[in-house]
């Protein structure tokens, strides 16, 4: 028989919009955002169906115009959200803030239009909605009675997110109703920082009631599941008992009902339309199919079957339905490149039952890797349009991307490698009064600022003169007072700022307050830096003789070492003491039976294989003359071990400083090192397990928050790697090599300027290699190319075909959508949660973000492991 079209839900009948729940539960709503868009300011109602509660739209939007829709289009089944609308004329771009978010976690946005006539023009529009910067969907209502619904799951990056309607000059946008809903990371795994899903359509198979439509509280995630029941065709089958499954399964209520073939022929055949756009002319789809036998089956009767779509396998095994317990069927990698893609649901040779199936869900891909502006500067610009009460048609949305809809007086980078920021403001003659704001000064890559011909009052703030990229400020034609400030004019002077303050009637009115510095002035400054330099090269002089009076009385160093503290921090050379046992070169000697067995080698020396007097066994690590760590990088790894302790750090048990001999003794960690374990040398390379990888990122990460947040001052590791991983015979994961730690002055700093980079190639921080400042977030994306290797079982700097970073390589194939592509292939397949998966390599990605701001904390990290931790042994 022909495949039934797929009738998406992106266009449903108004009648349909009637939704009818059943069940007595009610999950928690916590974070829902429920908008009834057009009803006036601060009112509210209960939905009687869903028994949600709906807001106006007041506090979520300041433009656009409130409307009802016309009388002829209002039945008494009519939902009550589409009575009225608010539509956008004459902006290019309107949007809504929804708030409150958690940052890096998935939503579902819903947007509802019911034209309705509510102008009276009788001509229903088409318009585009973006999701933030990214482009969603195109919202095209081809009948005045019809409702239109477009859903995208995605992930939002930071703490709010914007829906924007665009005009595209098809006619006045407009919108009815808006829903936030937070789902369950475990949900939708195809999901992640630069992939989301628009939905195509949404069916329930098999229900009694053609217009029953599933949603709050059957699903606690209130997502609408369509009927689709076709007697003809179709056999429906249900049940009155619980059908269980895994996070990602369809509730029970969609779960009870399904169909099976009418026929002799053992076929469910059904399809859909593709759907192409301006801006993704050839969809790429992504399918999830839900199965669970319903009926008790005799020992003797099999139902088995295979799903295809256009003639080709969609999953390589046939499908089983276990007994009330849903099975899901998904791809990773999209469809993509037919007009019309048919589904064939075709029972086993062997099988004698036709196939089931209960529900199904249809998604176009779109992609959210488009990045808006710098936070910072959208708080800084967002607060000068509130201060000066800025009016501007299109200041609505994000003030850069993408270019096409940029506000309208700034100019923004070009750097497709970071976040945009403002680089140029131009307000001239756009009636600002009040003073200059100080925000102008948090646009720290301005480059031209032009206030001329406005109406502003007051000084001129000398913070400008602290923005290094700025070049140009023109201040003409307001009424300005006072002087200029000192920081401006020797900005001016040096000729790295142009200064215009022309025709402001009530400046420099002092004699010369605005004149530059003449060049007899000139001389007096350059006399001052000269006596400076002398004073201060004749301290330099004194604080250098009393210290050689000073370290020509200093014991050396060994003996200094033994002696007590004079000083809870250091001894008279600035260096840490140490607390743990001391041992001699020859008791190490003895330890180790002539330094006998190498467990491994490092920039410090040699680690080898011992054993103390009472049978423990133990590391040591004697530093070689070769070595590059110096006497006091060995203390301050020694003395940093003795202060803190943790499972997730190795322990110290002792150390040597015998004469030229300095060596550690460390707790004995069976298993070596990650690095080994995953790509080593001990012919097990790739032996772990997802799970065992992902118990071991966890607990690396346990290991450096601790570091971050429990010690006071924070401490930096500034060398994670694999291989300062170590494992023991359970394979706990211990973080070692203490060396390059680097603790914060004093608590509440924000970075440590270093002199140098220390660290190893594939695991550095942009911005630490860059400018030398360390942070927290160094360790964190060093800890996230850490975990993409956990994942992918891949170096940090891949050789093939020519050098790219594991971060850049799982990036590309992330964006396709295939996590298959990404895990590690020694993995068994099907050896792991793919929902896990994704998880973890989002988390990953985001601690692998260029701009430090937009990387997690590693307590973040910790927590989102934890989950995906949580779902491989639910899975299990």
């Amino acid at each position: 028989m022909a495949a039934r079209p797929w009738l998406h839900l992106l266009v449903v009948a108004a009648a349909a919009a009637v939704l009818r729940v059943h069940g007595q539960g009610a999950p928690d709503i916590t974070g829902f955002v429920s908008i009834d868009c057009g009803i006036p300011e601060k009112s509210s109602y209960v939905d009687g169906a869903t028994r949600l509660p709906y807001v106006s739209d007041a506090g979520f939007t300041g433009a656009g115009a409130n409307h009802n829709v016309s009388a002829e289009y209002i039945t008494p089944s009519f939902s009550k959200r589409y009575l009225n609308v608010r539509s956008f004329p004459g902006a290019p771009r309107s949007c809504y803030t929804l708030g409150s978010l958690a940052p890096g976690s998935k939503y579902l946005l819903r947007a509802v239009f019911m034209y309705g006539n509510y102008d009276g023009l009788g001509r229903p529009p088409a318009f585009d909605l973006h999701l933030g910067v990214n482009f969603w969907t195109t919202v095209n209502v081809t009948a005045a009675g019809a409702a239109v619904l477009a859903e995208a799951i995605a992930v939002v990056p930071d703490d709010s997110v914007q829906v924007c309607l665009v005009d595209t000059g098809a006619g006045t946008p407009f919108i009815s109703g808006l829903d936030l809903r937070p789902l369950a990371s475990a949900l939708y795994p195809q999901v992640n920082a630069t992939q989301g899903l628009a939905l195509l359509g949404r069916r329930n198979f098999g229900p009694s009631d053609a217009t029953l439509v599933v949603r709050y509280p059957d699903d606690p995630y209130d997502r609408a599941w369509a009927p689709w029941v076709d007697p003809e065709d179709w056999s429906e089958v249900s049940t009155a008992e619980q059908v269980g499954g895994l996070p990602m399964a369809a509730p029970s209520a969609v779960m009870q009902t399904a169909i099976t073939a009418l026929n002799a022929s053992k076929i469910i055949e059904f399809s859909w339309d593709a759907v192409p756009n301006h801006v993704y002319p050839t969809p790429r789809y992504i399918c999830m199919f839900h199965f669970a036998e319903l009926q008790s089956l005799d020992a003797n009767a099999t139902r088995q079957f295979y799903i295809t779509i256009n003639g080709k396998p969609f999953y390589r095994l046939p499908v089983t339905p276990d007994h009330l317990f849903t099975n899901v069927v998904y791809n990773t990698e999209p469809h993509w490149g037919f007009n019309q893609y048919n589904v064939t649901l075709n029972a086993t040779a062997n099988s004698t039952l036709p196939p089931v199936i209960n529900a199904a869900e249809i998604f176009s891909v779109m992609s959210t890797a488009s990045v808006g502006t710098y936070s910072q500067d959208v708080s800084a610009i967002t607060a000068i349009k509130a201060n000066y009460q800025l009016i501007k048609k299109n200041w609505m949305g994000d003030p850069c991307v993408p270019k096409t809809l940029a506000w309208d007086g700034l100019s923004c980078s070009d750097d497709t490698s970071d976040p945009p920021r403002i680089t140029t403001v131009n307000f001239s003659s756009s009636g600002l009064s009040g003073a200059i704001s100080l925000y102008f000064s948090k646009l720290t890559r301005i480059e031209y600022l032009d206030l001329s011909h406005n109406n502003l009052t007051g000084s001129i703030p000398d913070v400008l003169s602290q923005l290094s990229s700025l070049k140009v400020i023109d201040l003409t034609g307001n009424h300005l007072n006072g002087s200029i400030p000192s920081g401006l004019l020797k900005r001016v002077q040096s000729g790295s700022l142009k200064l215009r303050y022309g025709d402001n009637p009530n400046l420099c009115s002092n004699g010369d307050s605005c004149q530059l510095t003449t060049k007899k002035n000139n001389a007096v400054y350059i006399a001052v830096p000269i006596v400076a330099f002398v004073v201060v090269a004749t301290l330099v002089l004194l604080l250098c003789l009393l210290r050689r009076k000073k370290e020509s009385s200093v014991k050396p160093q060994n003996e200094v070492i033994n002696a007590r503290p004079r000083s809870q921090n250091g001894n008279a050379h600035g260096l840490p003491q140490l607390e743990n046992r001391r041992f001699t070169y020859k008791e190490l000697e003895a330890i180790t039976n002539n330094f006998k067995r190498v467990l491994g080698r490092g920039g410090f020396g040699s680690v080898y294989d011992g054993f103390l007097e009472d049978g423990t066994q133990v590391a040591v690590k004697l530093r070689s003359e070769s070595s590059n760590q110096g006497v006091r990088e060995f203390l301050t790894e020694a003395q940093t071990l003795t202060k803190i302790h943790h499972k997730n750090l190795v322990s110290l048990i002792g150390y040597c400083k015998d004469g030229e001999y300095l060596a550690l003794v460390y707790e004995y960690m069976s298993e070596g090192t990650l690095e080994d374990k995953l790509r080593g040398k001990d012919g097990n390379a790739g032996s772990l397990t997802w799970r065992q990888r992902l118990r071991i990122a966890l607990e690396s990460a346990q290991g450096l928050e601790y570091l971050h947040k429990a010690c006071s001052p924070a401490f930096v590791h500034r060398d994670v790697k694999t291989s300062n991983i170590l494992l023991n015979a359970n394979l706990e994961a211990k973080i070692a090599d203490f060396g390059l730690l680097k603790a914060f002055r004093r608590e509440g700093d924000t970075h440590v300027s270093t002199d140098r980079v220390v660290g190893t190639h594939g695991y550095l921080a942009p911005e630490y290699a860059a400018v030398l400042q360390l942070t927290e977030k160094s360790d964190v994306y060093s800890f996230g190319v850490v975990l993409l290797e956990v994942i992918t079982g891949r170096p940090p700097i891949l050789r093939c075909p020519e050098p790219t970073s594991v971060v850049q390589w799982a990036r590309q194939r992330l964006a396709r959508g295939d996590i298959e592509d990404v895990v590690d292939a020694g993995l068994p397949r099907g050896g792991y949660d793919a929902g896990a998966a994704w998880k973890a390599a989002d988390v990953a990605l985001r601690c692998t973000a260029q701009a430090p701001a937009q990387r997690p904390t590693m307590t973040d990290v910790v927590a989102r492991l934890q989950e995906c931790l949580d779902l491989e042994e639910g899975r299990r």
